[in-house]
């Protein structure tokens, strides 16, 4: 059953098309990983798909009684979020803003929620820590709690292993594909550690100012391009 539908997406800025062609469909528990050098349009499909802009020409569409406001979403950090002075509790149920609607307060279901993804994630502990005390992939994996909070269906990540030393790296790939493999949680990851990422994903796009490829890992390790793109590493990707 698919969640998200690109088709035949384009987006432009100041009437300069900047992505184009992009058509592919994420279904019930995939894990698809975008890939592309800089400036090829990933950031422009992550606003897309979280509808904080809107396509030039296509159509993002949902199924299976799927929305958009229901994606949990794990942004690229700036230095500013990292010095956040909140608590962990407070970050974390932050991730419930979408499902309050017209209520001024967090009720009984959003802060069981919050506890819920905290006690998953392994970090229930800090919860009355102050977030910007902590370490880079502790501080991950709370983002990872808020995103969880948001969603039981569809996980969006945005470089999220940016930063991270190798163990905190691992531990944040094998978290990712538990929430894919065991709880069934959709993935949709755009990175720049392409051999690494696409050791967990079962789909890859590739953009670069259009789609140049869009399928299965295996399809893409024997593709031209997929086989290039990967001999390349991980600069400037």
């Amino acid at each position: 059953m698919s969640l998200l539908t690109c088709q035949n997406v384009s987006f432009s800025y100041e009437g300069r098309t900047v992505l184009s062609d992009v058509q592919f469909e994420v279904e019930k528990g995939n894990y698809l990983c975008i890939v592309g050098e800089n400036g090829a349009g990933k950031s422009t499909l992550v606003k897309g798909l979280l509808q904080l802009k809107k396509p030039s020409s296509g159509a993002i569409l949902t199924g299976d009684g799927f929305s958009p406001d229901e994606i949990g979403y794990l942004p690229q950090q700036t230095q500013v979020q990292k010095d956040f002075p909140a608590s962990v509790y407070e970050v974390v149920i932050s991730g419930r803003l979408n499902h309050l609607k017209y209520r001024p307060y967090y009720g009984k279901e959003d802060k069981n929620v919050a506890l819920e993804q905290l006690e998953k994630l392994g970090i229930i502990h800090l919860k009355n820590t102050c977030y910007r005390n902590l370490s880079g992939g502790q501080q991950q994996r709370v983002l990872l709690a808020r995103a969880l909070a948001a969603t039981k269906k569809l996980l969006l990540l945005d470089e999220p292993i940016t930063g991270l030393d190798p163990v905190a790296s691992n531990e944040l790939y094998e978290l990712i594909r538990e929430l894919n493999q065991k709880d069934g949680i959709t993935i949709i990851m755009v990175s720049h550690d392409v051999k690494s990422a696409i050791g967990y994903a079962s789909h890859v796009l590739q953009l670069g100012e259009k789609q140049l490829f869009f399928g299965t890992v295996e399809e893409y390790k024997n593709s031209t391009l997929g086989r290039r793109f990967i001999a390349g590493g991980e600069t400037d990707v």
